[in-house]
């Protein structure tokens, strides 16, 4: 049915068509190749950089600066390890107006183990007066020691001098002029148990306080008549604030006035670690 040229053109159209297939083949398997390539290498490089900043992340350590463990928030505390129950105990233990002053006290407080508190320890930073307090042994603390011979005479508190308590052990000329202040303040002391809730007095100096120191008379101290002040009036006072001197106002006029200390512990706000002393400072 074909010619002789006709045969031949088909032929030659056949070839070509088989050498395009060839060659598509081929050339599309290197282009594939070299792709998948350059993709893996891609894909190595971004694999790589993951692998570092994992590493990266696996080495790092929080790190922990010095603090002092009497302010550990409940997030502080969460963030260094400890449980619910031992960040508890140390809040209510800051609550009654004290401190820890070394890891042992911590550890009395919350209740951590041996192996946490050798962990944290290191970073505690205490105030100077208590680091000097427990590892200073220069003259001038040692001039605050007592004589071993020295024959005490007790002396009123409120009549004492900066010099006399000065003389205490553990009480330098800050602390002398702090205490002379709330003295001002209030009016007069009315118990030597006050000593515990002024700031920077530490235990011994109160057991050296209380064996040169009594309270002699406290009937010239001018007290404070709670049912019949204003609230401004009572928001004066050292031991009350204006959110507590309201709670008061609130209270007396609800309750036709308040007779006595059993009354002070009913009204919200009241600090009751104080409320004997503050008792002392009241008319009813």
């Amino acid at each position: 049915m074909f010619s002789r040229e006709h045969r031949s053109g088909i032929f030659l159209l056949l070839l070509l068509i088989l050498f395009g297939q060839l060659a598509y083949f081929f050339l599309s398997e290197n282009l594939f190749q070299n792709k998948e390539i350059k993709e893996d290498k891609a894909w190595l490089l971004v694999q790589n950089e993951i692998d570092s900043l994992k590493q990266i992340k696996t080495n790092s350590k929080d790190t922990i600066y010095p603090f002092n463990p009497n302010y550990i928030t409940d997030y502080k505390g969460y963030k260094l390890g400890m449980t619910i129950q031992e960040i508890d105990r140390l809040h209510a233990y800051r609550k009654q107006g004290k401190f820890v002053n070394s890891a042992k006290e911590f550890q009395q407080v919350t209740q951590v183990s041996n192996d946490f508190l050798s962990k944290i320890s290191p970073y505690f930073k205490f105030p100077d007066w208590v680091v000097n307090k427990r590892t200073s042994t220069s003259e001038k603390f040692h001039k605050f020691l007592p004589k071993e011979k020295e024959k005490i005479i007790q002396k009123d508190i409120n009549t004492a001098t900066r010099e006399d308590l000065i003389a205490v052990y553990g009480i330098g000329e800050k602390l002398a002029d702090k205490i002379l202040l709330e003295k001002e303040k209030l009016g007069g002391f009315v118990s030597m148990e006050q000593f515990q809730f002024i700031w920077g007095i530490s235990l011994e100096a109160i057991t050296d306080l209380q064996k040169r120191f009594f309270v002699k008379n406290t009937s010239e101290i001018k007290k404070i008549a709670i049912n019949d002040l204003s609230m401004k009036e009572l928001a004066k006072f050292p031991c009350f604030n204006y959110a507590l001197a309201k709670e008061i106002v609130v209270y007396r006029t609800m309750n036709n006035g308040i007779k006595d200390i059993t009354d002070l512990t009913k009204i919200k706000g009241m600090p009751n670690e104080k409320i004997k002393i503050i008792a002392l400072y009241l008319e009813f």
